[in-house]
């Protein structure tokens, strides 16, 4: 009995120095999941380009692809796309990060008719994947989460939240992001916020049920950090910004937030201890859970009138810089909820990423926008034509910018002072 304890004791052990191991092969320049290293959109190994011009930023190759919302991931020598083929199979691509040729590809049926007032945004894939350094977790719209080997492509386990917790498929499909925490993966699915395993793909807990479907399942994805001391999953719902004890799916804090048909979309983002998020139909809110982990509400610390939509947002030097529901661009001060300046319309949506100094952000038109991050006024430096339609996330990764447009990848390369290339 003895031994058979001990036994355990170090295949734990290994476990948990195998994982750790995988966890140092990320490297900082890695863009592994949505919103990148961080999940906030900063880029910390890099400076962004000065310039947009076809003289500074070059076209290193191009492919087709079928069309897909999933923002690409990208690794020292290998990209992760996703696309949705004929309205039926969902693939998922390894390429040659130097030449865009193809190393593996694994598919399986995925498909589904969204709502007839959503079919603007199409029937395909949605969710960005999530990388460890071995491993790939894709979200098939379906509401499935398939675990991939990211060496060969094989597919190591498979859940089909549908089917395992006899949950309705999500209306408008499977749009939230999966977070990989340690040992284990966080995803909003199966109607709920779901903890798995991310070696065994077995479900741990879930919380937050909202009863999936048309009026739950949720388009936010989560964010891990920690709260005045307080490690936590920071969760948006359809209709609720909550903080959830990782460890037991318990809720430290729940705060409703309103919008219209619970279009809550955009990622919070966290700052100094506190959590902006910003709803269509409602407004922006700066909120400040407390410090003891216990279940208390959290302070509201202000609001402004601006209504977010799709667009999560950059926070630059105590200043948030948001697209909004308009379609324009605002910049809010983060310490008094005042905005700093609103500009002109642009396209429906952007991703944007930035290395604390400037932005770069991509239209949903296929504009790539350069700008200064510059709380007094909107500093646009340049702009380029990049793609005809564009709603996965921009990725950068070294002196490089992945576009993911709806028909396409393209990978674009600016020079450096260090290179010269």
């Amino acid at each position: 009995m003895l031994s058979r304890f001990y036994f355990s004791l170090v295949i734990c052990l290994l476990g948990s120095f195998y994982s750790a191991i995988q966890a140092a092969e990320l490297k900082a320049t890695d863009w592994s999941q949505w919103r990148g290293p961080h999940r906030d959109g900063t880029v910390s190994e890099t400076m962004l380009p000065e310039s947009l011009s076809e003289q500074s930023l070059t076209q290193v190759w191009k492919i087709p692809l079928g069309p897909g919302y999933s923002g690409p991931l990208v690794t020292a020598d290998r990209i992760f796309v996703t696309e949705t083929i004929d309205q039926k199979t969902e693939v998922v691509r390894a390429l040659n990060r130097k030449t865009g040729n193809q190393i593996w590809k694994q598919a399986w049926p995925g498909t589904i008719s969204v709502p007839f007032f959503a079919k603007e945004n199409g029937d395909w894939i949605r969710a960005t994947p999530a990388y460890d350094g071995e491993r790939l977790y894709v979200a098939g719209i379906r509401d499935v989460l398939v675990c991939l080997d990211a060496t060969s492509g094989e597919i190591l386990w498979r859940i089909d939240f549908v089917e395992k917790l006899n949950s309705p498929p999500p209306a408008f499909g499977f749009a939230s992001s999966p977070l990989i925490v340690g040992d284990s993966l966080f995803v909003q699915a199966g109607g709920g916020l779901c903890k798995v395993d991310k070696l065994t793909g077995e479900i741990i807990w879930r919380t937050l049920e909202d009863g999936g479907g048309m009026f739950g399942s949720a388009f936010s994805s989560p964010y891990y950090a920690t709260l005045n001391g307080v490690p936590q999953l920071i969760v948006q719902t359809r209709t609720t910004l909550a903080g959830i004890n990782p460890d037991d799916g318990a809720p430290l804090w729940k705060q409703d937030i309103p919008a219209f048909r619970g279009m809550n979309i955009l990622t919070p983002t966290v700052h100094e201890n506190s959590v902006f998020t910003s709803s269509y139909g409602g407004k922006s809110f700066l909120f400040t859970p407390g410090k003891t982990g216990e279940q208390t509400a959290p302070q509201e610390t202000w609001t402004n009138r601006a209504q977010g939509y799709m667009s999560s947002p950059l926070i630059i030097e105590d200043h948030i810089y948001l697209h909004l529901r308009n379609q324009r661009l605002t910049c809010i001060d983060f310490k008094t909820g005042e905005t700093r300046w609103t500009t002109t319309p642009y396209g429906k949506y952007w991703s944007m990423v930035t290395d604390g100094k400037k932005i770069l952000a991509l239209d949903q038109t296929g504009d790539l926008l350069l700008i200064q991050a510059n709380p007094q006024k909107f500093e646009l430096l340049d702009r380029r034509k990049v793609a005809d339609d564009s709603w996965a996330h921009i990725a950068v990764s070294g002196n490089e910018i992945f576009i993911r447009a709806l028909d396409h990848l393209a990978v674009y390369r600016w020079k450096t002072s260090e290179t010269g290339n």
